[in-house]
């Protein structure tokens, strides 16, 4: 069949938009991986999928895969595109948009500046939740990986995510440390590994090595997670600026039960067909 896609990215982190509203569209893992080839396919970070709402509660059904063919839950920058794309395929004009994905229903919404807010939700910091395999929950944890000692804080925002405090977030051993920490026992459903440098209590610096795609230029759920540990540590104010590789986000979290709000662009690339498999 032929199979139209939106190529978009979020601060450089970068998506396959499919519409699946009207046609059923249900990939396999082999499929998934040639699509997001950047030699032989169209190339991406992620694969998002829009689908019908699965209840009246939300607008919209939103499924995410790796560019490995794994699932995810939750993907921010991959929201804010997703808003942007309902908007610009008149799929619904309203500015504010709830879509519901694997974990969570995530509530967006498009600003007059081109930008898109995002409700994260609240972030969730018990082990049994994140999930991490440890006695009882902490402000830090501690784990032995390639000989040295690694501290880092834990939470789901919908998915998992360890958050590791390091001096320069350019010298990191992002490549080396990253898929090392995600193959830790403790973390059964493997994790996000986020590198953070506090610059002062309202900017930040932020690399990720994520499930399944390796290191992007940007993780809106990572960027999350460094903003609801870092305020866990007493390390920021409720708003915060975070610089990742493609860009900055802006984050706002007044350290209670209530979610996380990220804000940031979404930007369209080009638009196109090919041909997949029946």
């Amino acid at each position: 069949m032929e199979l139209r896609f939106t190529k978009m990215h979020g601060l450089g982190n970068d998506f396959v938009v499919v519409d699946a509203t009207q046609r059923p569209f249900e990939p396999d893992a082999s499929l998934l991986a040639r699509l997001a080839d950047r030699r032989f396919g169209v190339g991406c970070d992620q694969v998002l999928v829009l689908d019908p709402p699965p209840d009246k509660t939300v607008d919209f059904g939103y499924r995410i895969f790796n560019s490995d063919g794994s699932k995810s839950g939750q993907c921010g920058n991959g929201a804010r595109c997703l808003a942007r794309f309902i908007h610009q395929h008149r799929l619904s004009q309203r500015d504010s948009l709830r879509v519901r994905t694997a974990t969570s229903v995530m509530e967006l919404q498009l600003l007059s500046d081109g930008r898109v807010r995002v409700d994260m939700g609240a972030p969730q910091f018990e082990p049994a939740e994140i999930p991490l395999r440890v006695p009882a929950r902490a402000a830090r944890y501690s784990i032995e990986v390639a000989g040295m000692t690694v501290n880092f804080g834990a939470v789901s925002m919908g998915n998992p995510h360890a958050v590791l405090q390091v001096a320069d977030v350019d010298a990191a051993q992002v490549e080396e440390l990253g898929p090392k920490i995600q193959a830790q026992p403790v973390f059964p459903e493997g994790v996000n590994v986020g590198f953070l440098q506090v610059l002062d209590r309202k900017r930040a610096c932020l690399r990720v090595y994520e499930r399944g795609a390796g290191e992007t230029l940007a993780c809106g759920s990572g960027a999350c997670a460094a903003m609801a540990v870092g305020r866990l540590w007493n390390l920021f104010d409720p708003i915060v600026e975070i610089q990742l590789r493609g860009g900055v986000l802006r984050l706002e979290w007044a350290n209670n039960d209530g979610p996380v709000y990220m804000t940031g662009p979404a930007e369209t690339v080009f638009e196109g067909t090919l041909q997949w498999p029946n």
